[in-house]
């Protein structure tokens, strides 16, 4: 069989073309369905979040994955093959596992090293297997970009050096703050950058969210959010009070909280520490806040400046990630190898047993007066006769498979004892024996 893949991103789409081959989580189920009706199409999985398509499948050939794929993606999308063709890109074998396992482990999304992918990937393999569309093939390469995406994060540090505005507000935030968890934030603003930080702060925990702007419908919209608390404008000093960390992203063209406005108000929290982030160009927040005891100011360069140092620190751990890609690929290699000579290990015992049995039938029939227990001890010994023939050969091929002629060996191993061994276009040696039989995870398209 021949594994492969066909799918767009945000590389080689713009996003209204992306929009266009978006699945909804109630639909996946039937057009999985759907593709595993193609004609040769044996497994599928299908990938779709708001920066790729991406359909993997399992075949009798390569024409029958590439076929496939561009019909589907093609009903999906509602476009004609030549319109969805610039945009598409296909790989099969050891190209299309290797873009699987770099897809799970995050090198191949938007922000390097992100993990809402492999969430994203575990999902699409869970729906694919609930409706009956995966197999031996698409379930092993998929739990092994799993594990390969698993370790890339808890081995490496892919997924620790914030690459974004929000990401690094958060790590800033939890430099000065060990336990997020107890922390107040403050929004002021309700603008998307805002939101966007706020998301990224909840996530670690954060309980209590605080939203002023200068419009309070706007507020409360934001509030709502994070089952938050929406106050007025005039509300701010007093929100500040109570606040551990604020975000500031308005529109503001003088400063919203001022050197003086702040130290008033660190006399009464007590010079409890307070961190803010002004998000917004030109800056809400008076950049001599900074010099207060206990107060930490960071505006949007600041930030830029956290990310350009994180993002050479994860392209150094995607370098880490790349060998244990590298790694789990001859992993893998190693145990598509043994589905050849498993068939031929099995085919051998079967063939040693019938030949057991069959001597052991010409005994019965030609000395009848045999005692039952002189027939176990026939039984015995004659299985055991074949035991010890078979070990040796046995052992020798499984010792064949980590050979790079593994392929010419196995063929010739089977010829000697008559046994049928799979060709690599999918068929084996007899016309009778069906090409579901044998495994190739082989080419590049």
């Amino acid at each position: 069989m021949v594994f492969g893949m066909m799918g767009l991103n945000f590389r080689t789409a713009p996003v209204e073309t992306r929009e266009c081959f978006t699945l909804s989580a109630s639909s996946l189920e039937s057009y999985l369905q759907q593709l595993c009706s193609f004609e040769g199409i044996t497994e599928a999985v299908v990938v779709s979040t708001c920066n790729r398509t991406e359909v993997y499948l399992t075949a009798f050939s390569k024409e029958a994955i590439e076929g496939s794929a561009r019909l589907f993606l093609t009903q999906v999308s509602g476009m004609t093959n030549a319109m969805i063709s610039p945009f598409l890109y296909n790989y099969n074998g050891s190209d299309a596992i290797n873009h699987l396992f770099r897809v799970a482990c995050g090198l191949d999304s938007m922000v390097v090293g992100e993990t809402q992918i492999l969430g994203q990937v575990r999902h699409a393999h869970h729906v694919a297997q609930e409706a009956g569309c995966t197999g031996l093939l698409s379930n092993q390469i998929f739990r092994r970009a799993i594990t390969i995406a698993k370790r890339a994060h808890t081995e490496t540090d892919i997924g620790e050096h914030a690459v974004s505005i929000s990401y690094a507000a958060v790590e800033l935030a939890r430099k000065i703050f060990e336990d997020l968890s107890t922390k107040t934030v403050l929004i002021i603003g309700a603008g998307k950058m805002s939101e966007l930080t706020a998301k990224h702060l909840t996530s670690t925990g954060i309980q209590t969210v605080l939203v002023v702007n200068r419009t309070y419908e706007r507020a409360r919209e934001l509030a709502d959010k994070f089952q938050g608390q929406a106050l007025e404008l005039p509300s701010l000093s007093m929100a500040l009070k109570e606040s551990d960390i604020v975000i500031s992203s308005t529109g503001s063209e003088g400063y919203i909280l001022t050197e003086g406005t702040v130290k008033a108000i660190m006399k009464e929290r007590r010079q409890r520490p307070l961190f803010l982030i002004d998000i917004a160009v030109p800056r809400d927040l008076d950049p001599r806040i900074n010099k207060l005891d206990n107060v930490y100011l960071y505006d949007i360069d600041d930030l830029q400046g956290v990310i350009a140092v994180n993002l050479e620190e994860r392209l150094l751990a995607a370098g880490q990630v790349e060998r244990l890609i590298q790694e789990a690929l001859i992993d893998f290699e190693q145990w598509e190898r043994t589905q050849d000579v498993i068939p031929l290990i099995s085919a051998l015992k079967d063939r040693g047993s019938m030949i057991q049995e069959s001597v052991m039938q010409s005994l019965q029939n030609k000395l009848p007066g045999l005692t039952e227990r002189e027939l176990k001890i026939l039984q015995k010994h004659t299985t055991s006769i074949v035991s010890q023939l078979l070990r040796e050969p046995v052992n020798q091929m499984k010792q064949l498979v980590n050979d790079p002629d593994a392929k010419q060996y196995l063929k010739v191993f089977a010829d000697i004892f008559a046994l049928d061994f799979p060709s690599h276009d999918g068929h084996n040696g007899d016309e009778d024996r069906k090409p579901s039989d044998s495994l190739q995870v082989g080419g590049h398209s």
